[in-house]
């Protein structure tokens, strides 16, 4: 007896099914691997980015504490130069303390009219 048309289709319906299940399975392992290998890229990112963090505090904590120094050096800078100022300012008045005189009574009454001019 050969095969007829309704046993063919049987047939290659079967044989298709059977290498869909293959198929389905093949899919499966590869997911499976896949996500396998995307959660230990996961974890050495997440490595990689806790130490760039631990990374960055630590030069954080480093740029404070120099910007405690460097802070320092500017205050003392400032002084240094305020310093200067007040005696450049004495010899000035040893030298001329008439001209120094008058420049400061001509200061002191010119912040009076402006601070009366305010009050109008």
């Amino acid at each position: 007896m050969s095969p007829n048309a309704t046993d063919s289709l049987k047939t290659n319906l079967g044989e298709a099914g059977s290498h869909l299940k293959q198929a389905a399975g093949y899919a499966g392992e590869a997911i499976k691997g896949a996500a396998g290998a995307a959660g230990d890229e996961v974890r050495l990112g997440k490595a990689q980015v806790k130490s760039e963090l631990a990374d960055s505090a630590l030069a954080g904590l480093a740029a404070v504490e120099q910007a405690g120094a460097a802070s320092r050096e500017q205050v003392d800078a400032l002084m240094d130069k305020g310093r200067d100022l007040l005696e450049s300012a004495s010899d000035l008045i040893r030298e001329r303390p008439l001209a120094s005189f008058g420049v400061a009574f001509a200061a002191g009454w010119i912040i009076a009219k402006l601070a009366r001019g305010g009050d109008k």
